[in-house]
């Protein structure tokens, strides 16, 4: 579990520093290009973290 933890900090990171770079572009391609990153990246992130919720839900109780 720790590294999907690790994995999602990491993605939210990235993504977040793509929305940054993408921001400040002045070249309309780039920032293009890291607006599709970012979002890109904020999905896997999603879905890193849906797989966390669904591995915590399937573990039994003890």
């Amino acid at each position: 579990m720790k590294d999907y933890q690790a994995s999602l900090e990491k993605l939210r990171t990235d993504a977040a520093e793509a929305a940054l770079i993408r921001d400040l572009a002045t070249d309309g391609t780039k920032r293009e290009m890291f607006d599709r990153l970012a979002k890109h990246l904020g999905q896997l992130a999603d879905d890193v973290e849906r797989a966390m919720n669904a591995n915590s839900r399937s573990r039994p109780c003890t």
